[in-house]
């Protein structure tokens, strides 16, 4: 039996061209277009390995990690990005995901990086291993720290607010209060010194918690 692969991105002709490449070896269960799609997907689907974008709509790829581990400790994560800041890579592994390949190296590394992490191995694009490993061992670097301030809500939070979506939106997205939603907004911006809605946009673009 071939492993289940579930495909996450937001641009539908990516990852058209993902199931082009993968369909031959895998089977392909189901292609999902935002982060909380992909958490619902992947509790019915239950594929052995899920390859996720970084900057998706709702929810992005790596603050979905945890989720999906949730759900099933043994499910394989790839991440599928443009992004080529070792510091989504940090991230990424650090979240629980097994493999960080660029979207440019896609066809030579994706299925690489799938098999590795179905043999319990991590994979990382060798375009940035260097650069990744000596982060690891220099610390965190301003962004992870900035980052070590929000709590995963937080995050979901922040995400939707930059998005453009109302308190009470977000609200019935998180099932939570409206006023849980702006309690949060307001600790974020009391603790990074932030000031307006717009500083607060900037701030979840500078630290990748929604794509440019």
């Amino acid at each position: 039996m071939r492993p289940k692969v579930l495909l996450a991105d937001d641009h539908r002709i990516v990852a058209e061209g993902l199931k082009s490449l993968l369909q031959n070896e895998f089977e392909l269960v189901g292609i999902v277009e935002d982060g909380r799609s992909l958490v619902t997907a992947a509790r019915t689907l239950k594929p052995d390995v899920i390859v996720v974008d970084v900057s998706m709509p709702h929810l992005n790829g790596i603050d979905a990690i945890p989720l999906l581990r949730n759900q099933d400790p043994n499910v394989k994560i790839v991440i599928l990005t443009m992004h080529q800041d070792p510091a989504y890579a940090r991230r990424g592994i650090a979240a629980g995901a097994q493999g960080f390949v660029l979207k440019h190296s896609a066809a030579d590394e994706l299925v690489l990086a799938i098999n590795a992490a179905l043999k319990g191995h991590i994979f990382i694009t060798p375009a940035l291993t260097r650069d990744v490993l000596k982060g690891s061992r220099k610390g965190t670097d301003a962004k992870d720290k900035a980052e070590r301030g929000l709590t995963p809500r937080q995050r979901e939070i922040l995400q939707l607010l930059a998005e453009g979506h109302s308190a009470k939106e977000i609200a019935a997205t998180l099932a939570i209060s409206p006023r849980t939603v702006e309690f949060h907004k307001y600790q974020i911006m009391e603790l990074h010194d932030i000031h307006s809605n717009a500083e607060l946009i900037h701030f979840a673009i500078k630290h990748g918690v929604v794509g440019m």
